[in-house]
């Protein structure tokens, strides 16, 4: 075991990149790093093997503190925290579902955010479909598979295709054709990309974090131009036994440890 000094020093340091505008309970430095504090974490299903990664630095970080993941969609599990689910720290795969929690007096100071994504397109390997380039994405027949209609990243993809409609070389009515296509809709994008790993769908848009996840799907690339770069934020629960240290966790998440951690992952800076 560390000696406490070292723990607290190390605590402390963790502490100190503390997101304005949240207001906790008194400093985290001033538990001993032997007091046992346990943390439910809800995250956008998008993060679940980096939050996994970080889960393992973070306990490895703070001793004493145990984290408890829970992943689905970002709006499944903002919906759970609205109905009284027990949970410490909320990570969205946007800002709007943490913005809802906060207007509705459910969290303990602002959402901070903390990590960013950007959108590519997966298909089964081999490609079967023949999606050469996004305008494919109309053709007629081609089998998309999507997500609910309130999952974020449902969200983005139809900016990403409001996007890619008025490029050149994309057939008039492509948003329309692109929706005609849609053959499936998903709980949440791992779900997304688990169908086209089966070969059930010919196309999805997805995080570009999950399609760099799996090793059964190609991607076709996007213009940079006109992709669109997806926010993540966190919030701390109002109702959470433990504001400081759900506090704590959240500035790690967003601060040099937990972006390093994210950015194995392929997640980018957050963006404000």
């Amino acid at each position: 075991m560390k000696p406490a000094g070292v723990a607290l020093v190390a605590l402390i340091a963790i502490v100190a990149c503390t997101a304005p505008g949240r207001k906790t309970t008194p400093p985290a430095s001033d538990r001993t790093a032997t007091t046992a504090i346990e943390l439910t974490v809800f995250a956008a299903a998008s993060l679940t093997d980096a939050i996994e990664a970080a889960n393992s630095a973070y306990e490895g970080a703070v001793p004493g503190t145990t984290l408890t993941i829970s992943t689905d969609s970002s709006s499944a599990l903002e919906t759970q925290i609205e109905q009284g689910a027990p949970a410490d720290v909320f990570l969205s795969a946007d800002t709007t579902n943490p913005q809802k929690l906060v207007d509705a007096g459910l969290t303990a100071g602002d959402a901070v955010a903390f990590a960013a994504n950007k959108l590519t397109i997966v298909v089964p390997m081999g490609n079967p479909g023949r999606v050469a380039t996004p305008a494919d994405l109309a053709r007629p027949g081609l089998r998309i598979i999507a997500a609910g209609e309130e999952v974020p990243i449902t969200k983005y993809a139809a900016q990403l295709v409001a996007n890619l409609s008025g490029e050149d070389g994309y057939p008039d009515g492509f948003e329309a054709a692109y929706a005609a296509n849609v053959v499936s809709r998903e709980d949440n994008v791992k779900a997304v990309v688990a169908k086209i790993e089966l070969g059930e769908g010919d196309a999805g848009i997805v995080y570009a974090t999950d399609a760099a996840a799996s090793d059964a799907v190609e991607t076709v690339d996007v213009p940079d131009h006109a992709n669109v770069l997806a926010s993540y934020a966190g919030v701390v629960i109002a109702t959470s036994g433990n504001l400081d240290a759900g506090g704590t966790f959240l500035d790690w998440i967003a601060g040099t440890y937990g972006q390093a951690v994210l950015g194995r992952f392929g997640f980018l800076p957050p963006t404000t």
